[in-house]
């Protein structure tokens, strides 16, 4: 590969034993896949479908789920097709805007979160106040700062990215991600300014808002009768242990970059896997066992699938036995 393609593809070298696992690799990668496209899909469309989970608790935990499918569908496609490809490269472009919907999709995860915590807070602390202040332009108006908000600052810091020579063509990783700053030449000032105020503004304070609403619900909670404690649990519950694995994915992408050149290259593969495995196969299943709501509608489904199977059974037996 000469200077030119060098400049134009940037190889992915964080594969480990491809040459001997490239089919295993690959069957691996895409049952995950299947699996977070079929168990995220089912809750969105049990909640698109019934009408009593039309509310704001349920339309925030759709699109957290939505968030989900678009966030793995930024890496697992390209992953699937490297496995299979003779070289694992990516061109500057590609790689730039992987890296921004990776980042974008991550940050807004923490907004729907915020949102989220805002809704349980009015619905549990201001029970008669939550649909004056939650009505429908109210939750529109959630949504769309959670998604665009990240995408605009992602937008500034990518354009920069996109100026900065590169001095390296080898990605120590297997998808664009913080890893690629190490690419460059020389370390900017600017970028590493403009990455903190993007931390803090939706990665810090989101967090620090779902701390203090939680906080509030929980000293509601403690001054108020059983059935209230209950609510509260039901619907937070859920929310804090997303909240506690969206942290861990964080924690694993910042440690994989810091300790990249004090790890062996086995280690960081498996943090990689976590990054992306983890968060978005395991939400749909705590929403769809811990929200009562919702976890009731696929049990009723596996109900009646169980009743027609028996009732086939039924009809194929009596069948034979007419037939005899």
């Amino acid at each position: 590969m000469d200077r030119k393609m060098n400049v134009t593809y940037i190889t992915l070298g964080g594969f480990v034993g491809l040459e001997k696992y490239s089919y295993v690799y690959f069957l691996i990668i895409l049952t995950v896949y299947i699996l977070i496209l079929c168990f995220n899909a089912t809750i969105v469309w049990l909640i698109v479908t019934h009408q009593n989970l039309h509310e704001p608790m349920y339309i925030f935990i759709a699109a957290l789920l939505i968030n989900s499918l678009l966030f793995s569908t930024s890496i697992y496609p390209k992953l699937l097709a490297d496995v299979l490809s003779e070289t694992q490269v990516t061109s500057h472009s590609v790689c730039h805007f992987q890296f921004f919907l990776f980042y974008s999709l991550g940050l807004s995860e923490f907004l729907l979160l915020s949102a989220m915590a805002f809704d349980r807070y009015v619905s549990i602390c201001k029970p008669l106040q939550h649909p004056v202040i939650m009505r429908k332009t109210t939750v529109i108006a959630l949504l769309v700062l959670a998604w665009f908000l990240p995408a605009f600052q992602l937008t500034v810091q990518v354009t920069l990215l996109t100026q900065r020579k590169l001095c390296s063509f080898t990605l120590q990783g297997i998808f664009c991600n913080n890893s690629m700053l190490k690419l460059h030449c020389e370390s900017s000032r600017t970028l590493t300014t403009l990455g903190l105020i993007l931390f803090l503004n939706l990665g810090v304070c989101p967090l620090l808002f779902i701390i203090f609403t939680y906080t509030q619900i929980l000293i509601v909670s403690y001054r108020s009768c059983g059935e209230v404690r209950r609510k509260a649990a039901q619907t937070c519950l859920p929310h804090l242990l997303v909240l506690v694995n969206l942290c861990l994915l964080v924690i694993y992408d910042t440690l994989k970059i810091r300790l990249e050149s004090r790890i062996s290259k086995t280690a960081r593969l498996i943090m990689t896997f976590q990054v992306v495995v983890y968060h978005p196969l395991f939400n749909p299943i705590i929403y769809g066992v811990k929200m009562k709501e919702i976890f009731k509608h696929p049990k009723g489904l596996c109900v009646k699938l169980k009743q027609f199977c028996s009732e086939c059974v039924f009809q194929l037996h009596k069948q034979e036995q007419h037939s005899t």
